[in-house]
């Protein structure tokens, strides 16, 4: 039997690594919970960023560093509202650092309950982990650098049953699947998709499939001014807990295209929601389409930057924000990709 199983193991590595896939970390609790912990080391020469995918993708760490002689400390979740990652932050009192916040429209205002799912995970592991899940944490990142299977969202059986063609049946959806090369996630928690799937259309249009699926599901009525308001008020009451200890935050929108920034436009009018932000929280903001270094950038699947351009995309960020003081100036001078 050990046999057996040192065989299949070996042959399931050796065939992905021949496929050219790269190791990729999953992204759970423990994973954000680690990058948590380094938002408290460092404050003076580290940026921490909330927000949802798209400055997941969006940023290049090690671009970033480089342009900046600043720590990146990704703290973005997937299809997640950030809310309360910056809560969380705000209500720590060691917590004084540089927050920069992405805003995705339809993510970030709303209430929906299955997009606070994962921020409350990471949170709730951050604070209660114990010992034993720091050593077992510990333990698997190095287990996990190694060997490529260990994607659990990818190649795990559950993973590799899901990926099989069973209709569903009628008023039943599963969750939707993603092409296996979309999203990489690297131990940083930056996430990627790879040079293979930017380029192969059939791959990219199932994405932009999804995201079709996605804007035709119904949402809930639009909001009222009333609840655009409490909204950015109970965002504000965390900018001012983090700029009262010395922080500061600043909020960026990240860029879209295609139908899906139609659609953002449309549904979710510039002044009503952005305006509103900046002006009632009385912080700064970096909007991609008012700085020619990054608002011609496309997203293949309309959504998110492939890494070419989120080199781009992280220089012309970094950029704005030395221009701005948000950040000192330059601490080595890069140029555009």
């Amino acid at each position: 039997m050990a046999v057996i199983v040192l065989a299949t193991v070996i042959g399931y590595e050796t065939a992905l690594r021949v496929k050219g896939m790269p190791i990729s970390y999953d992204d759970n609790p423990a994973l954000w919970a680690n990058s948590r912990k380094d938002a408290l080391e460092d404050q003076q020469h580290s940026v921490v960023f909330v927000g949802s995918s798209r400055i997941k993708y969006d940023l290049d760490i090690p671009t970033w560093e480089a342009q900046t002689g600043m720590r990146a400390v990704q703290l973005a979740h997937v299809g997640s509202n950030p809310i309360p990652m910056l809560e969380d932050l705000a209500n720590d009192e060691h917590f004084k650092g540089n927050v920069v916040v992405d805003v995705t429209e339809p993510l970030f205002f709303s209430d929906l309950p299955f997009m606070f799912e994962k921020p409350a995970a990471g949170i709730t592991y951050f604070h209660e982990r114990t010992l034993a899940q720091q050593a077992s944490f510990e333990i698997n990142r190095l287990v996990e650098s190694q060997l490529v299977f260990l994607d659990k969202d990818n190649f795990s059986m559950n993973a590799r049953i899901d990926r099989l063609f069973i209709p569903n049946r009628p008023g039943v959806f599963g969750p939707p699947i993603f092409p296996e090369e979309f999203a990489m996630t690297q131990f940083d928690r930056q996430t990627c998709m790879t040079d293979r799937f930017a380029h192969d259309t059939s791959q990219v249009n199932v994405v932009r499939g999804i995201w079709a699926g996605m804007l035709k599901a119904k949402m809930g009525p639009p909001l009222t001014d009333a609840q655009i308001d409490a909204i950015v008020r109970n965002v504000k009451k965390s900018t001012d807990r983090i700029k009262a200890r010395g922080g500061k935050v600043v909020f960026v929108r990240t860029p879209s295209s295609g139908p899906f920034l139609q659609g953002e436009t449309m549904g979710f009018p510039r002044a009503r929601y952005w305006d509103k932000l900046l002006r009632m929280t009385g912080c700064q903001g970096v909007h991609f389409q008012d700085h020619a270094s990054m608002s011609n950038l496309p997203c293949p699947e309309f959504s998110h930057l492939d890494q070419s351009d989120a080199k781009k995309y992280t220089i012309g960020l970094a950029s704005v924000l030395q221009q701005m003081q948000w950040i000192p100036g330059q601490k080595r001078l890069l140029t555009n990709l």
